[in-house]
């Protein structure tokens, strides 16, 4: 790596002041804590808004990025079993990159994951933020989840050409299972520059910053809320600028466009990128938006096509390595809000993907139990997909063309919700901490108390922290659920992961007087249906593997059944021939 320049430390301390010069939201004198798992289980006596239990499950989710953080913990955190971590970040390459979050249950910090979650989380404060963040009274927790994420992208992009993609401790990280205190500090910091560069990752950090510029500086879209209370033009034009840089970057690198693995081949272990004109198309939108600029919505479109998205979006799913499904409904979004922008042919594009989706003719089918699956983006985690098709329906369905439309993307949201929060074969809301049938082995090195790698289930017996607001991977293409910490597809948690939760929460917040699903689960439900075997994912063989008693057992009936298969067969041919001989001796005229 070479040191930065004075110029480029020069550039550091500008955009840290930059960043600071908007005072952040006091939070409550009287923190919220999350509440006993048993709250969950039990029904809200009355029809009021906001719903306490929608209220709960929105800061829940808002109080698992807490317990993610890096660096150095502020006064204020609420997560008592947390401690300073990795504070010293980035000193080979003299820049404090310190802070952040960790991005699932071991102890990387990446900007790709990192910056498509903050992208979704801002976007759905603004069109889903007032009245739901607010009402919560989590709308100060929200802005302080937020600066937490994006201080840190504020750091890795120390200068205009520059961008920190990862810092973490590779294979001595992978082999270390344990709490913040003995992370292997050997932290190495990998960039993108103007020489090396990584399209995807520029453009989807310059989407961060230009939709949370937009939601900090007040944007609203028309038929949906304003957004949360978090207006602070200071800090809008400091993210701005931070998105303008980055997306000049992305477009303009001297060393030209590619993947940012080409760049840093360390990635492909981690948060591998199958493309960027998805990135640029929707960096293009957000930073029109934010600047009120037509020329960027054009140029959106002008990728768009230059990629031909088109062929690519009918059966792609929503995640940090694929933000094609959100970029019709964001630019329907941005036309309908703000028509003199132009870019008003997005509208049939996204309800062609949603009828795919929700007709089942596309590449999600549901299991027996009723999940969205695809067979290969589910994989990894099952509920993702799911929750994410949730969201965008839910967002979507404000302005479809029809009420028919609308009703149908609604209700396929809702079923999709009902089955994450309990509606499913094992009745399990998969959120920890929410109800008693919640997950309780998440795989998370940090909250599972544990040290031995080689026993991670079974040490300790039982985890040491609740991992509150942590949603889990979730079950198998079976829908069945097998709660162990080291299936991680299973059981891991990530700051992507959680992203749709808040703003689903926040959606229901203001307009659902109903319990989630999981009130109505009873206290042992998981218990009495948790499956026996083990899960059929990419850890365990969807194979069963057997005993050397059943594999005797086994061989000894194939020997049995062979044998008398074998006597049947030399039985019948002996007779057959036998017949034969019978036959001859009668027709011969010797006899």
């Amino acid at each position: 790596m070479v040191s930065p320049s004075s110029s480029l430390l020069l550039a550091t301390l500008l955009s840290l002041q930059a960043a600071r010069v908007a005072a952040q939201l006091p939070l409550p004198t009287q923190p919220f804590l999350p509440p006993s798992p048993d709250f969950g289980a039990t029904p809200s006596t009355g029809s009021s808004l906001p719903n306490p239990h929608w209220s709960t499950l929105l800061g829940n989710g808002l109080f698992f990025y807490e317990a993610q953080r890096s660096g150095r913990l502020p006064s204020t955190n609420r997560v008592s079993w947390r401690n300073d971590s990795c504070i010293n970040d980035g000193q080979d390459v003299n820049l404090d990159l310190s802070g952040g979050y960790y991005d699932a249950g071991n102890f990387i910090k990446a900007t790709f994951p990192l910056s498509f979650s903050i992208m979704q989380i801002c976007w759905g404060a603004i069109d889903h933020g007032n009245g739901r963040y607010d009402i919560s009274n989590q709308t100060a927790y929200l802005d302080d989840m937020l600066r937490w994420g994006l201080g840190w992208l504020i750091k890795a992009h120390p200068s205009p050409n520059t961008l920190f993609v990862q810092v973490d401790s590779g294979d001595a990280d992978n082999a270390y299972w344990g709490g913040d205190r003995g992370i292997p500090q050997n932290r190495p910091s990998y960039q993108i520059n103007d020489t090396n560069p990584g399209t995807d990752a520029a453009a989807l950090a310059a989407a961060a910053f230009a939709s949370c510029s937009s939601l900090y500086s007040g944007r609203s879209f028309t038929s949906y809320s304003s957004p949360a209370s978090l207006r602070n033009t200071s800090y809008a034009s400091a993210l701005l600028e931070h998105a303008q840089q980055l997306y000049s970057f992305a477009v303009n690198a001297k060393g030209g466009q590619m993947t940012y693995q080409t760049s840093v081949p360390v990635v492909k272990n981690s948060y591998p990128s199958s493309g960027y004109g998805d990135d640029l198309t929707i960096a293009a939108l957000w930073l029109g938006l934010a600047q009120n600029d037509s020329t960027l919505i054009s140029q959106a479109k002008g990728y768009y096509d230059q990629f031909q998205l088109d062929a690519q979006l009918k059966d792609s799913v929503f995640n940090w390595d694929s933000v094609l499904p959100g970029i019709p409904i964001l630019a329907t979004q941005i036309h309908q809000s703000y028509p003199q922008l132009g870019g008003n042919d997005w509208q049939s594009r996204a309800e062609a993907y949603f009828d795919r989706v929700v007709s089942g003719k596309g590449a999600g089918k549901l299991t027996k139990g009723g999940l969205l699956y695809y067979d290969q983006a589910s994989e990894l985690a099952s509920l993702n997909p799911a929750l994410n098709a949730a969201m965008l329906l839910r967002r979507y369905a404000a302005i479809a063309t029809s009420t028919d439309k609308r009703d149908t993307y609604l209700q396929f949201a809702k079923n999709q919700i009902d089955y994450f929060l309990g509606k499913n074969p094992m009745s399990v809301p998969y959120v920890v901490g929410t109800n008693p049938n919640s997950p309780r082995n998440p795989h998370s090195a940090m909250a599972s108390g544990g040290n031995d790698i080689t026993n991670i289930n079974t040490s300790p017996p039982v985890e040491a922290y609740t991992l509150y607001g942590a949603v889990v991977g979730g079950p198998d293409k079976r829908d069945k659920y097998y709660d162990l910490r080291d299936d991680w597809p299973q059981t891991e948690v990530a700051v992507d992961y959680n992203a749709p939760l808040l703003t689903l929460a926040a959606m229901h917040v203001m307009n659902d007087t109903t319990d989630p699903f999981y009130t109505s689960l009873k206290a042992g439900a998981y218990a009495t249906k948790k499956p026996s075997g083990h899960p059929c994912d990419p850890v365990y063989s969807c194979t069963p593997s057997l005993s050397t008693g059943a594999k005797i057992a086994i061989a000894v009936v194939v020997t049995v059944v062979g044998l008398v298969i074998i006597g049947g067969i030399v039985f019948l041919v002996v007779r057959y021939r036998r017949g034969k001989r019978l036959a001859s001796s009668a027709q011969d005229p010797k006899f």
